[in-house]
């Protein structure tokens, strides 16, 4: 096969090895001495492989996909920010990728969740993005956004409900993979969807992974089936806009288009929601300035999208021609990727990485251009909300191991935390505020389980383990056990006044 990177002095005249060749174990670098965005060293640390590209090719780097399939990196703030806003001349229509016409890179590649072609705004440039776009940018200014805070105050309420007896708990499995999955569900109008199978195939759909593609399938079939239920009895929900839109989509557009909504607003706010936790409880600044009034919750949850966005990369642009970018020779057909957590460290816009960027807006978390996240909103949403809810019902979370035994899951377009395990004071559930007409099942399903495999670095295997909250009964000690009580310190406990002030101000915010 051809590189469209036979320019570099490194290349070996082009050929590339087919995909799963023996003679090329995975490690850091592939054919022609391009580093992989996969394999072991990126999943350890992506970051470090950004700059180890920025330093050796600036701005725009040539990288190597899963199956060694040649693209390029776009590194830089003012790179980035020219592709995104320049569909003439860098396409979203992924039937541009000479690869993909070529047929070098197959139909069940692990990426053709991410990179097929469909019909969807994000495939699109010109009338039929307008077309497609629009229906879904006018279905999401319909959302009650006072009415979807009310969801996230409850369900939020509910998953801590679910461990909050228990003094401990891992909050990316027990909280922030589930409380978008759950509201989203909501907004979709199939809250009764909702269950442990939804949640992991909507991560590991995108993940590269062996079971991507059936994990596609699963999603697209719960799709396509409550789209037919609402084309024959409509409700009051975005499934329904959508249907009703008067730009006539199709009801595969339609499914197409709500997969779209769900896994991007899934999988960023899920990341969003475990690294501003990650940092409120490891990092002194964020705990005091909000602790001190300094900070709200809106702007740690901005500081966060800068230094850990929860999409590190998007693919991809295609090349509308040959043409020069970023130092690099770029050639019609060729793939692209926006590269969002490296543009959010470029130097040229952000020298020190470690100053506060309160009150800027600039960061790459959400896109650029025409295509920028038309529901990011939403996702700041749930993160803000759902963890001011959290926090309010345990002040006193400390993170229970040391933060250097934390880990990460790495993958090309995300980078996520496997646990962030936390203690605090035990507490009896607080009952729920209004009954809501959805299934709000936190139960998981141990006889289904999606999953990337473990980081290479991990130190010692662990037992296999379903993420999602515990069972209801989870809180009833096992038979010859003993649940060991625990005092709730007086101080912890606010008084009358403070209490009131709590209701009166979950009132004005809609809770």
């Amino acid at each position: 096969m051809t590189t469209p990177f036979h320019h570099l002095p490194s290349a070996d005249d082009g050929a590339l090895p087919p995909p799963g060749c023996p003679a090329h174990a995975i490690t850091g670098t592939g054919p022609g001495g391009l580093r992989r965005l996969y394999g072991p060293e990126h999943e350890s640390d992506p970051m470090a492989v950004y700059e180890k590209l920025r330093a050796e090719h600036g701005p725009v780097a040539p990288v190597l996909l899963n199956d060694d399939v040649p693209a390029w990196l776009v590194l830089g703030h003012t790179e980035n920010l020219h592709m995104t806003r320049t569909p003439s001349q860098f396409s979203r229509d992924a039937r541009r990728w000479r690869l993909v016409a070529d047929g070098t890179v197959p139909p069940d590649h692990p990426l053709a969740p991410v990179f097929t072609w469909q019909p969807l705004c994000v495939f699109a440039d010109g009338g039929d993005h307008e077309r497609l776009r629009g229906a879904v940018t006018d279905s999401i200014a319909r959302i009650d956004t006072r009415g979807v805070r009310r969801h996230i105050n409850r369900y939020s309420n509910r998953l801590v409900n679910s461990f909050c007896q228990d003094g401990k708990a891992d909050l990316v499995g027990r909280f922030a993979e589930h409380l978008p999955m759950m509201v989203m569900c909501q907004i979709l109008g199939m809250a009764e969807e909702y269950n442990e199978r939804m949640v992991q195939s909507a991560r590991d759909m995108i993940k590269g992974t062996a079971t991507a593609n059936a994990s596609n399938a699963y999603v697209m079939g719960v799709l396509s089936r409550h789209v037919a239920r609402r084309r024959v009895a409509p409700q009051e929900d975005f499934t329904t806009w959508l249907v009703e839109h008067p730009a006539g989509l199709t009801d595969d557009e339609v499914s197409q288009h709500l997969r779209l909504v769900l896994i991007a607003a899934y999988e960023t706010t899920a990341n969003l929601i475990a690294n501003v936790l990650r940092m409120v409880l490891t990092d002194p600044r964020f705990r005091a300035q909000l602790s001190g009034g300094h900070m709200t919750l809106p702007e740690a949850v901005e500081q966060t999208l800068w230094d850990e966005p929860p999409f590190t990369t998007i693919l991809g642009r295609w090349a509308v021609g040959d043409t020069e970018f970023g130092g690099q020779q770029i050639k019609k057909g060729d793939a692209l990727i926006v590269g969002i957590a490296a543009a959010n460290v470029d130097p040229v816009v952000r020298p020190d990485p470690h100053a506060s960027m309160q009150g800027n807006r600039a960061h790459l978390a959400f896109s650029g251009g025409p295509h920028e996240c038309p529901g990011q909103d939403i996702g700041r949403a749930i993160a803000d909300t759902g963890i001011d809810a959290l926090l309010m019902r345990l002040p006193d979370l400390q993170l229970s191991v040391p933060e250097s035994e934390l880990q990460y899951r790495s993958a090309l377009m995300s980078r996520h935390l496997i646990e962030l395990p936390v203690k605090f004071a035990a507490r009896p559930p607080e009952a729920d505020a209004g009954h809501l007409t959805t299934s709000s099942r936190t139960t998981p399903q141990p006889d289904w389980r999606v999953d990337s495999p473990a980081p290479a670095a991990a130190s010692a295997p662990q037992p296999a383990r379903v993420p999602g909250p515990a069972p209801e009964s989870a809180s009833v000690p096992l038979p010859g056990t003993a649940r060991t009580p625990v005092m709730i310190p007086a101080q912890r406990r606010p008084v009358a006044p403070k209490r009131l002030w709590q209701a009166v101000t979950r009132w004005w915010r809609g809770y």
